[in-house]
């Protein structure tokens, strides 16, 4: 175990990978999904972050953050990450910037266990717990048959719970919307839970309507109904419906997370790759935890895995279609789930390891589309 090192550089390149069929949600549509890599080296060893963000990251990482964390305590991560939130004052610590944070973060986690030669879970306190993650994906593109391929593919996991888009065209196809759940519900059976996404699609009315026969289909989850910047009207939503209602994954720091769940969420999501890495997670559950709302990690599960053990009132992990299937391109060491749940690596840091062809044949140029 090394008692002292140093951040000597990071290391940036955006990877775009495109889908494997056409995409979309209720408001938006893609075709490729870009991955910003951050790489922070230190004594020979080498820590490995990203998040799912535009190209124009790396112009971040490598302008504003590197020169801030480069000659640091390379194990001292959360005082890097006070740095980068200082340096970003005026720039802002959401969106773009946020993302970049998170992925700088993450890699220095990562450098540090692996200085360390532990887990980054077991750095955080964590056991090496299994965690449960359920199925999601579904998207309003896929056809009837496309999507029983797809949620059978998650049973065959064992996953508890699977989830779906709705919410198609703005919530101009509410039909289709609910025949689709009714597939779905009607090939899982009743021991499966059935989420619903609709992605901001809805308005305060028509979400109150659509939840309501959500609730007669046995809908569990109801996430962001409304966009998620209009907590009044999510919590209009809430105290209409049965089912949770869910947002969160846009939230930058605590001081977001503080305003949602004072009363407009029943589980709240946070984006490890949104909301400044492992130290910002940490930080946004605390405050969750503190009024007694369960999380849920919102995408990017081999990311969020190893800090998920050591997170009170985590609730579970999300299995996306595209990142799990950009991480297991992208890294070796990317499990499976067993009987609905994964296990964080026994494995310095993460436990994952780029795969550098990989790297080299999708790296993309600046300001590519990203979901």
């Amino acid at each position: 175990m090394r008692t002292e090192a140093v951040v000597e550089g990071l290391r940036v390149t955006a990877c775009t990978f495109s889908t494997d069929g056409p995409e979309a949600d209720g408001t938006v549509s893609w075709d490729s999904t870009t991955v910003v890599i951050v790489e922070a080296q230190s004594s020979g060893c080498v820590g490995t972050g990203w998040t799912f963000a535009p190209a124009a990251v790396e112009n971040i990482v490598i302008g504003l953050l590197e020169p801030v964390v480069q000659g640091r305590d390379a194990l001292a991560p959360v005082a890097a990450h006070t740095a980068m939130r200082v340096a970003s004052r005026n720039a802002g610590t959401a969106g773009l910037v946020g993302m970049a944070i998170s992925a700088v973060d993450i890699a220095l986690w990562d450098l540090c266990a692996r200085l360390h030669y532990v887990p980054v879970t077991r750095l955080l306190g964590g056991p090496l717990s299994e965690v449960e993650v359920y199925g999601s994906g579904g998207f309003t593109t896929y056809d009837q048959e496309r999507l029983d391929e797809q949620v059978s593919n998650w049973l065959g996991f064992g996953v508890r719970a699977v989830k779906i888009k709705i919410g198609e065209s703005w919530g101009h196809r509410v039909g289709r919307d609910l025949d689709r759940v009714r597939q779905v519900r009607e090939l899982v059976g009743g021991d499966v839970e059935v989420f619903t996404d609709a992605n901001g699609g809805y308005d305060v009315g028509q979400a109150r309507r659509v939840g309501s026969e959500l609730d007669e289909l046995g809908v569990t989850w109801f996430e962001e109904p409304v966009s998620s910047d209009d907590l009044d009207g999510l919590a209009v939503v809430r105290s209409a419906v049965r089912a949770d209602v869910v947002a969160g994954e846009y939230a930058d720091g605590p001081s977001y997370v503080e305003r949602m769940v004072r009363r407009s969420v029943d589980c709240l999501q946070i984006d490890v790759t949104r909301c400044g890495g492992y130290t910002g997670w940490l930080r946004c559950a605390a405050v969750a935890h503190a009024r007694g709302v369960e999380v849920s990690g919102h995408c990017a599960p081999y990311l969020t895995l190893p800090v998920a053990p050591a997170t009170p009132g985590l609730r579970h992990l999300e299995y996306f279609h595209d990142h799990v299937r950009i991480a297991r391109t992208l890294f070796d060491g990317a499990p499976v789930p067993v009987a609905g749940r994964l296990a964080p690596r026994q494995l310095p840091g993460h436990g994952l390891t780029l795969r550098r062809s990989v790297v080299d044949e999708h790296r993309a140029s600046r300001g590519g589309r990203t979901r």
